[in-house]
């Protein structure tokens, strides 16, 4: 990569980041803090204020999305991140239920995924592009294990009111790196300002067909098996629930070091559309690996590592071969569908894997996790890898 690459990629994988860590930082904590607010007697509010930006992000992805492509990137993302940071102060002097669900659903409609990874991919050559998605995957994934380790401590010194209001800072803070902290886009993966994109066309495509169904699968799966990983680390492990954060921490960091080196590989011998099925054929022998020894410790733990080693190989392939599928003019708009896809999974995943936990136990939702990823497999197993296109390094 290229300075310029590197600088642009890690700058928006921060943005991306600090805008999950908006997201997740009251996961572990909400539901016993809204026990004392008025409302706070209503499980299912509860787990609507929790899970509603899910909703609000995936009804918004293609329009913010689509947008990018017409009005151009920057000035959308900071428009999505101005209505986070609004819901964000909305949340923090929320003295009811209902307007931290109404906080909650303005941060999710802040829905500017698509439209970063876009500009990731302006700013990135087709050959360094994987390595530029496995930074925001990695910055996701920090964003998950910072939040379940520090969120506790945090609402301990600054409560529920304090969470949001850092996270609104933090939304506010990413727009001064969007606007002045970025290289310039290189003119030539630059969208065309006013152009209509071809809807059709691109809906139509088997092969981003082929990649949305993936990525939605991945993240059903990724929800349905940690409805029951907590418990299970607290049941079968021994471990206290303020110490589960830094078991996904440091599963993450360990996955990273066995990944990098796989990806790079592939990407230098081109053997991407190898490596990609063989990431969905671990996850698929590691959740039925879960499935039968769920409650041995080291079987967990180890399978953990198994799942985020293929888990974040896929997490950084699967937008990046979306954004080579596509052409510059309908970037944004296939990203839009794309990250759509993947906030219905993550939607999905929650609903499925407490039904089947409610119904057959914690096993059936990793074996159903396993069957998923079999399916997954059939269906990416076609894949034809994109060609490279020819491209300019952008200078420093």
């Amino acid at each position: 990569m290229t300075a310029a690459e590197r600088r642009a990629s890690l700058w928006l994988a921060g943005v991306f980041g600090l805008r999950m860590l908006g997201l997740f930082l009251i996961l572990p904590v909400f539901a016993l803090h809204a026990r004392g607010m008025p409302g706070g007697e209503q499980t299912g509010l509860v787990g609507l204020a929790i899970g509603i930006y899910g909703l609000t992000q995936a009804v918004l992805q293609i329009p913010f999305g689509a947008a990018s492509d017409r009005l151009g990137r920057r000035p959308v993302i900071v428009a999505g991140l101005l209505v986070f940071a609004l819901g964000s102060f909305v949340a923090a002097l929320a003295d009811h239920l209902w307007l931290v669900v109404a906080g909650r659903a303005l941060q999710g409609a802040g829905a500017i995924s698509a439209a970063v990874t876009a500009l990731i991919a302006d700013h990135t050559r087709d050959e360094v592009r994987t390595r530029a998605m496995a930074m925001v995957g990695g910055s996701i994934g920090l964003s998950f294990a910072l939040s379940l380790a520090l969120a506790p401590w945090l609402y301990t010194h600054i409560g529920m009111g304090g969470l949001f209001t850092l996270t609104g800072l933090l939304a506010l803070g990413a727009i001064a790196v969007v606007t002045r902290g970025l290289p310039p886009v290189p003119a030539a993966a630059q969208p065309q300002p006013g152009a209509r994109p071809p809807w059709s066309r691109v809906l139509a495509d088997t092969e981003l067909q082929r990649l949305c169904g993936g990525i939605f699968v991945l993240h059903m799966a990724q929800m349905a098996m940690f409805v029951v990983v907590p418990v299970a680390l607290a049941e079968h492990v021994g471990l206290p629930v303020q110490q589960h954060g830094w078991v996904y921490l440091a599963v993450v960091l360990v996955s990273f070091v066995l990944m990098v080196p796989v990806m790079l590989w592939s990407e230098r011998r081109g053997r991407v559309r190898a490596v990609f099925l063989g990431a969905i054929a671990l996850l698929a022998l590691t959740e039925a690996a879960l499935g039968y020894g769920w409650t041995r410790p080291a079987w967990l733990i180890g399978a953990l590592l198994a799942f985020f080693v293929g888990y974040n190989l896929l997490e950084a392939t699967l937008p990046s071969l979306v954004s080579r599928v596509t052409s510059p003019a309908t970037k944004g708009l296939a990203l839009g569908v794309f990250n759509t896809c993947q906030s219905l999974g993550l939607f999905a995943g929650g609903a499925l894997g407490g039904q089947i936990a409610a119904h057959w136990g914690p096993a059936a939702v990793f074996q159903a996790c396993a069957v998923m990823m079999l399916a997954w497999l059939v269906l990416a197993w076609p894949m034809r890898p994109p060609a490279r296109r020819t491209a300019t390094a952008p200078s420093a």
